[in-house]
């Protein structure tokens, strides 16, 4: 087998407009007080590649343009729709009121295993801060929370590395229906 070279993959990418064109799918993304400019831009990257409707990028969360963010997105965030709230709660409030369903990815009581949890589409996948989480704000207004199952001593992984993980099995779980 004979992997493709840099040119040959060039030539199978849609342009911008093509990928500003095409149909997104049914998930908005909530980062909550993300510091790392870098993880933000790496879920710039990722919510390119399951085409996610929308990033929000709220509280401390940093915002396009900026290098660190460019360095890990390669060009993401020009392509995914986004936009910065400064109020999270106002946010899930309104997305609410639109049906909806709001999920945070957060170790929390009655949480469920990510591979076994169900969502009503749309949904809004709320990401928190590499340390402390998703607000206990935030959390009063989730209508699931979701994990990845830790076997060893850490208690999460990086929050890129994490939606990662839980965009592929939501783009799983819409391919599904």
């Amino acid at each position: 087998m004979k992997k493709l070279s840099h040119d040959e993959i060039s030539l199978t990418k849609p342009s911008i407009e093509e990928v500003k064109n095409k149909k997104r799918n049914p998930v908005y993304v909530i980062l909550d007080n993300v510091r790392s400019l870098y993880n933000v831009g790496a879920i710039f990257r990722t919510s390119d590649a399951v085409l996610i409707e929308k990033v929000f990028l709220c509280g401390i969360t940093g915002t396009p343009p900026r290098k660190e963010i460019s360095k890990t997105a390669l060009g993401a965030e020009e392509v995914v729709p986004w936009e910065y709230r400064d109020d999270p709660i106002e946010l899930v409030n309104e997305l609410k009121e639109k049906g909806v369903q709001i999920v945070a990815v957060e170790l929390a009581e009655g949480s469920v295993n990510y591979s076994e949890a169900e969502y009503n589409f749309p949904i809004c996948m709320i990401f928190g801060h590499e340390v402390e989480g998703v607000s206990d704000e935030l959390m009063e207004l989730v209508d699931l929370s979701v994990h990845l199952p830790m076997l060893g001593r850490a208690n999460s992984l990086n929050v890129a590395t994490c939606y990662g993980i839980i965009a592929y099995d939501v783009l799983k779980k819409i391919n599904k229906k």
